[in-house]
């Protein structure tokens, strides 16, 4: 069922291209979708249909909407800040339906793997396939389940080394891991190159045990409770720590507030945005030794059984 997810939040970012000031400029986000979606991303270049979208998906996620364009918005500013500084990869963990590769003209030399699950990496393919042609030079799609594949391997193997300084971005997928799943390929970030980057997503701990709820009740209904799709979440305070003991240094957390002032009053909107979701940046630590990557990995790498 995680699969199944990979769609919406295209459909909202294909919708909010026909807005004043859409927050994310995509040409390709309704032309890859698959055609019972692409034909629902469609409609919404009418505005009540638009608007009748944005309402059934706050009504589950209370900013819910905003939420998925100012993440997306906020790893964009990220990456190409990093390829100013010179990575020489990039790695999209999760990638689903996404179109950096496609859409972000900083990327056109610079090696890309999308990385997903078997279903959700052939229907890229055929997407791209309908809509270049072919997948497109420079950008390499790898069938990955994170719960049971050797990431790691799966890399090196396909040419993506981590010897390389490399921008690795993890939009909206832990949450749908175990802890030893997203343990074991931090294990695999901890041998990443000084001064690569990564951008993640995490839902936040106490909405996934149900201390606080952010107004967002139907949304841990079903994918807590009924569906138990969510499974991984942090505090906020948390983060730096547990991103020390892979060798990573947390230099920015953003939620709510930070998006309103960084993007939706610039852009003159008033959105509101989800509280369950914050979006951090952060930089490979070049003080951490090797035999402190080999130790990261031994320790919270293992793999769940």
């Amino acid at each position: 069922m995680a699969a199944q997810t990979a769609l919406g939040p295209m459909v909202v970012v294909a919708a909010d291209q026909h807005e004043p000031t859409p927050l994310v400029h995509d040409p390709w986000a309704a032309k890859l979708l698959p055609a019972p979606t692409r034909f629902i991303a469609a409609t919404t270049r009418w505005s009540p249909v638009r608007r009748a979208l944005r309402s059934a998906t706050d009504r589950q996620i209370d900013g819910g909407w905003a939420s998925f364009l100012c993440r997306k918005r906020y790893i964009d500013d990220q990456l190409r800040a990093a390829i100013a500084k010179g990575v020489e990869a990039v790695v999209i963990l999760g990638a689903g339906y996404d179109t950096r590769a496609y859409r972000l003209p900083e990327l056109a030399d610079i090696p890309v793997c999308e990385v997903d699950l078997p279903r959700n990496s052939a229907g890229k393919a055929a997407a791209l396939h309908r809509v270049f042609g072919a997948v497109p030079a420079g950008v390499t799609l790898l069938a990955v389940d994170f719960e049971v594949d050797d990431l790691a391997d799966r890399l090196q193997r396909n040419g993506f080394s981590a010897e390389r300084r490399t921008f690795y971005i993890w939009e909206a997928v832990t949450q749908y891991l175990t802890e030893p799943a997203v343990r074991q390929a931090f294990g695999y970030l901890a041998q990443a190159a000084p001064g690569s980057g990564l951008a993640f997503t995490f839902v936040r701990a106490d909405f996934l045990a149900g201390r606080q709820l952010y107004g967002a009740e139907r949304a841990r209904r079903q994918f807590v409770v009924k569906d138990a799709l969510w499974r991984f979440g942090l505090n906020p305070a948390d983060v730096a720590q547990f991103l020390a003991k892979y060798g990573w240094r947390e230099v920015d957390q953003v939620g709510p507030a930070e998006y309103a002032a960084r993007y939706l009053r610039p852009a003159g909107r008033d959105d509101a945005v989800s509280e369950i979701e914050r979006a951090v940046y952060a930089e490979r630590d070049s003080s951490v030794t090797l035999s402190a990557e080999r130790d990261a990995g031994a320790t919270f790498g293992a793999r769940s059984k």
